[in-house]
């Protein structure tokens, strides 16, 4: 063999040839040549980069290294960070865990491998493997795992688990220092109200999941229908599925009781669209006389293996016991997933999969479990403060000088000392949220507004980046018909009666013909010899134009009022049946139905449609009947639809096709205007469709029914070949109209986003929709301004394109970007963080023709490059990945269904409801938790301050300053209510808040709650409680219990006088809070004979000392606060004034 030549072979290459003789040239061989190829692809890789002219870079590090670097710089940068002894310290373990922790979960939990399956029909015996239970399963935890797994879940925050160490503590007698329920309570409280809420939480789960289960369904057998549970079903069983009931498992559809054979579904529930889809029965098993005939043949269903995509099947049906065997193919529109609801009509269909491998379960992932920066912030705090309180146990410790057991006096003083972590700041916290939550739900400005998830309300009040949905979210999803363009006419709104005068014309003279069998064009030049030859041609097309408009699409009439009407009149009753006022159109495109509804408004409209026929009613109420020979229905990749019919009159066959200009522009013929027009239309923010035309000969479409069949029956790229036998016809088609579809902006949209950006808020559009409409609304609806440039970005699919494009794109300064999905995931792939660099920096962002993946790992890259919070909205079950991703997730209820609303951690009903959410609630939640969170720290430090100057004094005894309930009183009814009330506070009014969004701003840098505000906290605790316990010391007189009610009543004091200093603005409530907390203590002192002496705190003495010490205490930080107001006033006190 030839052997590379040393510059070219690898250290893997030079070990391969040591080892040689002793596993054989053979194997080496080969092994070589895989070696040596992909080395060779590498460096024709590392050739083309040298193409790229101009280096990109994005900082001075960059500079360091070689341009064919540049797709592995992240990486890099990470593989930098990360070396060494520093690595293996800091994160080293953590990886070498992780990585066992995960083989052994592996190995535990191996998957098994999902295959392809032959299912005979009404015969589960004959399945080949065994296949999962058909039950649904959303509980958390089992009989076994509930209390370990709540538990868990509980103590694997530091907080919680060091409570429990401190609790657990106390069982040993030698660190016995108070006693047990002081300990115990709080945590027994805590734990007992999480419990509770997760054994509730999992008792509905639990219902919920067996009311599913326990659905009945008939299932048929030989013997006939049997009852049975949905959890019973089995793969290859027969389920009879009534109207209105929620399909049980995978099916392929073989019957139905409708008599066109085919059934609509409601699929909300599966893919968020609240449109009907149409179903088509199997057309072998829908032809059988009767319903037990289904055991009378030999028939098997091949299905492909379990996936997640619910838009695609590819399976075949066969019947052996026929001579030749029947063979069909079976493709989406054949299959019932499960989830979805019957809308019409009883259906039979052959179960395919159940359990976990059904499109709804694949498609279901646990979201992640969200939690707040403010939380993330408090427990660094708490950190420090452990880390302050083991600190202060070894100063302790020496200054005793180490005498005696010192390491048990160091444990002693870790427990004395460890209010200085308050086990109150979880509970605290815990209510505020849900009292957030409760004001968020009763604000009558935004109705309809639902909290879903109680713990992050805080992250409302820390956004940077807002990553919205467009069509249903910006936009109203309610489509209407503006624009007909012909190429040298164009018809607007105010000229739609014109096009309702010639159509009405056309058939008025095509009826009045004696043969009646002419085609539309025709009869019109005969009858309009004598008209100008412009308006004969415009109104031939016109005419052609609308009838192709009606006849190509998936649209379907449903008469409410008389269900099967249509189905079941003949053409002489048509008339009457047709004329029903209560129609409706059903289709998976609003877009859709609007082209429909127009066309009814011009006078041809669709009256009746089944699988093979689709009828139509003239202006003048005559009945046109077509036969639907062949649908090619609309996918994301080739972008159209198509239709082939027969003119039932005339006999003549047609194929019409509609779909966006990108991909109908290289079918249609050449013309001069389609592409202008185009732009024109999505400037004026208008959804575009170009719909054409192409007559066929008998012989043709027998030619291409033929090779349409044998595409569709094959198993291996059957949609790669159906795609090729479809474009042999799509040649050279004759150009007959470009539509114009408006989506109309919702209420308030454009203020609420100059809201927003005003706020600071970067807001970033991500839509399916095409790249001309989504930057059209991204202009109406003011997300970019209409002085700002705006980039777009040029399609690129190789990493030379990308890297010149994002060069260009770096010169330009403070423009807006729009890009395309593809182009999106190029420079993903290269230039990650370069890309992500240059997009943060620009005011706004479009992304359009994006996938739901795509769409959620635009949101993990922004949380990956930038460290800010980001926020998720929109309103269909594409949105749901990239609202689950977010730190904040809200959905809309909208014409899309529920789906994205019921993912979201908030719901709302209104797009413009954003606004006062963010403003006014979100900063509230922020503001108040912060305060909140520091001033229970602040209460936990200043008693715990107290003990050390105690302990200190004393020569540094470990003995507790209070005991009993003395501790478990400070830290609730004495003290709760009133720092409880601060979740009533707020610095500005909610109205000041929303015509000011700027202050906004102040809120994501975090200043509410920072390590300087904390650092002032310490300094304050430590100066209240130093002057609190000294005063006392100086001040008592002959006895020791003397020292315990001066500085006890004297800290109760100060704290309700510290949440008065907190509080900006007074609630009602608050001055209850304090009376009634003053209250208890006054009262409860009587009853604390064993800690204060009664005859002692009724004397004038106790009362002066004790208001001394407390003046002492709180005076100055009044003054500091009022001369701070005056002197450097936050900016929103200068607004207020």
């Amino acid at each position: 063999m030839d052997v590379p030549t040393p510059d070219l072979v690898c250290p893997d290459t030079t070990w391969a040839m040591g080892r040689v003789s002793s596993y054989g040239w053979g194997v080496w061989e080969s092994r070589l040549h895989a070696l040596f190829a992909v080395q060779c692809r590498y460096q024709l890789e590392d050739e083309s980069a040298h193409l790229d002219e101009m280096p990109l870079m994005m900082s001075e590090e960059g500079f360091e290294n070689e341009e064919s670097d540049y797709h592995t710089l992240p990486r890099a940068r990470i593989m930098q960070r990360k070396r060494g002894l520093e690595w293996f310290v800091c994160d080293g373990w953590k990886f070498l865990c992780t990585s066992c922790c995960g083989w052994l979960i592996n190995i535990c939990r191996r998957k098994k491998e999902l295959k392809a399956r032959t299912v005979w029909l009404g015969c589960p015996e004959k399945c080949e493997e065994k296949h999962p239970r058909n039950s649904i399963k959303n509980q958390k935890y089992n009989v076994f795992t509930f209390i370990p797994g709540v538990l868990y879940e509980q103590f694997k925050f530091f907080l919680n688990l060091y409570f429990l160490v401190i609790s657990c503590s106390q069982f040993v007698p030698a660190l016995k220092i108070g006693y047990l329920y002081t300990y115990w309570a709080p945590l027994g409280f805590v734990l007992a109200v999480t419990m509770t809420r997760e054994a509730i939480d999992e008792f509905r789960r639990f219902q919920r999941d067996k009311e599913v289960n326990s659905q009945l369904y008939s299932k048929l057998t030989v013997r006939g229908k049997v009852q049975v549970k949905s959890s019973d079903i089995q793969v290859g069983d027969l389920i009879i599925v009534e109207k209105n009931q929620r399909i049980p498992s995978d099916m392929v559809f073989l019957r139905t009781s409708e008599k066109a054979g085919s059934c609509f579904i409601r699929t909300d529930q599966l893919d968020g669209e609240t449109d009907w889809k149409l179903k088509v029965a199997v057309s072998c098993t829908q032809r059988l006389p009767a319903l037990g005939d289904l055991f009378s043949i030999s028939a098997y269903v091949y299905a492909q293996k379990p996936q997640m995509d619910i838009h695609s099947f590819e399976g075949t049906f066969t019947r052996e016991d026929s001579d030749p065997p029947i063979h069909e193919s079976l493709s989406i529109e054949n299959t019932l997933w499960a989830s979805t609801i019957v809308a019409s009509g009883t259906v039979i269909g052959v179960v395919i999969y159940t359990g976990k491998e059904t499109r709804s379960v694949m498609n279901t992932s646990n979201p992640k479990n969200k939690v707040g920066l403010l939380d993330l912030e408090l427990n660094r705090l708490t950190k420090a403060l452990f880390l302050a309180l083991v600190a202060l146990s070894i100063v302790m410790v020496t200054l005793q000088g180490f005498v005696g057991p010192w390491y048990r006096n160091l444990f002693r003083f870790l427990l004395l000392f460890s209010y200085i972590i308050p086990i109150s700041l979880r509970v605290n916290l815990d209510m505020g949220k849900a009292v957030y939550g409760w004001m968020m739900m009763k604000d009558e400005n935004i109705p309809g507004t639902v909290v879903r998830t109680s713990t992050i309300p805080e992250e409302l009040g820390r956004l940077v980046y807002l990553l919205t949905d467009k069509t249903g979210t910006l936009t109203q999803n309610e489509m209407i018909f503006k624009r007909l363009h012909l190429g040298t006419v164009s018809y607007g709104a105010d000229t739609m009666d014109e096009i309702q005068s010639h159509v009405r014309d056309s058939y008025s003279q095509m009826q009045s013909q004696a043969g009646g069998n002419n085609t539309g064009s025709t009869p019109l030049r005969k009858a309009q010899s004598s008209a100008p030859k412009v308006r004969k041609s415009v109104s031939s097309r016109i005419h052609e134009a609308v009838k192709a408009i009606v006849l190509c699409h998936n649209v379907t009439p449903v008469y409410e009022s008389r269900a099967g009407v249509t189905e079941e009149t003949e053409f002489a009753e048509a008339d009457q049946d047709f004329s029903d006022e209560n129609r409706t159109y059903q289709a998976s495109s609003p877009d859709e139905v609007a082209l429909v509804q127009w066309t009814e408004s011009v006078g041809l409209t669709l009256v009746s449609r089944d699988l093979t026929s689709m009828q139509l009613k003239t202006p003048s109420g005559q009945v046109l009947s077509f036969c639907i020979l062949q649908l090619f229905p609309f996918t994301s990749e080739s972008k159209r639809m198509g239709v082939i019919v027969r003119d039932e009159s005339t006999a003549e066959i047609t194929f019409y096709m509609k779909g966006a200009d990108v991909a109908m522009s290289p079918i249609v013929q050449y013309n001069d205007w389609l592409e202008e027009e185009c732009g024109n239309m999505a400037r004026e923010g208008l959804r575009t469709l170009v719909v054409a035309k192409k007559a066929l000969t008998e012989e043709q479409y027998q030619d291409f029914e033929s090779r349409y069949t044998q595409a569709k029956l094959s198993m291996h790229d059957r949609s790669l070949k159906v795609a090729a036998v479809v474009e042999s016809l799509e040649r050279e088609m004759e150009l007959l109209c470009l539509t114009g579809v408006e989506d109309q902006l919702q209420a308030d949209v454009r203020p609420t986003l100059e809201m927003l950006r005003n706020a600071g808020i970067k807001i970033w559009m991500l839509t399916g929709d095409k790249l001309e409409t989504a930057t059209c609304i991204a202009k109406s609806s003011h997300l970019v301004s209409r002085t700002q440039d705006i980039h777009i970005f040029r399609q690129v699919t190789s990493r030379g394109e990308a890297h010149l494009e994002l060069n260009a794109f770096r010169r330009k300064h403070d423009c807006a970007l729009v890009i395309s999905g593809d182009s999106l995931e190029v420079c993903l792939k290269y230039y990650e963080h370069e890309f992500v660099e240059l997009a943060c920096q620009c005011p706004a962002v479009v992304c359009c023709r994006c996938s739901p993946t795509q769409k959620a790992r635009i949101v993990t890259l922004l949380q990956q490059h930038t460290g800010r919070r980001t926020c998720a909205i929109g309103d269909g079950g594409n949105d749901v990945s990239m609202i689950q991703a977010a730190d904040c997730g809200i959905g809309i209820e909208g014409k899309e269904g529920k789906q994205a609303s019921l993912a979201a951690d908030f719901s709302i009903t209104q797009f413009r409801h954003i606004g006062r959410l963010l403003m006014v609630h979100g900063r509230n939640s922020y503001k108040r938790s912060a305060a909140l969170g520091q001033f229970v720290m602040h209460r936990g430090l200043i008693i715990s301050t107290m003990q050390a100057v105690f302990s200190s004094v004393f020569y540094f005894a470990s003995v507790p300053l209070y005991q009993g309930f003395l501790m478990v009183g400070y830290a609730t009814i004495y003290t709760m209510f009133p720092v409880f009330s601060l979740v009533l506070d707020q610095d500005v009014k909610p109205e000041m808040a929303m015509l000011y969004p700027e202050l906004y701003k102040d809120l994501t840098k975090g200043r509410s709650l920072s390590f300087k505000t904390f650092l002032i906290w310490v300094l304050i605790s430590i100066y209240q409680g130093g002057i609190l316990m000294y005063g006392a010391l100086v001040l008592f007189e002959s006895e020791f219990v003397h020292v315990v009610a001066i500085s006890f009543t004297a800290l109760i004091l100060t704290e309700l006088l510290m949440v008065a200093l907190t509080v900006r603005t007074w609630h009602w409530l608050m001055v209850v809070a304090e009376f009634l907390s003053l209250g208890c203590y006054v009262s409860s002192l009587a009853f604390l004979n064993e800690y204060f002496d009664v005859a002692f705190i009724t004397t004038v003495t106790f009362l002066w000392k004790v208001s001394a010490i407390t003046v002492v205490s709180c005076l100055p930080l009044y003054v500091l606060k009022y001369l701070r107001r005056k002197l450097s006033p936050p900016s929103y006190c200068k607004l207020a004034s």
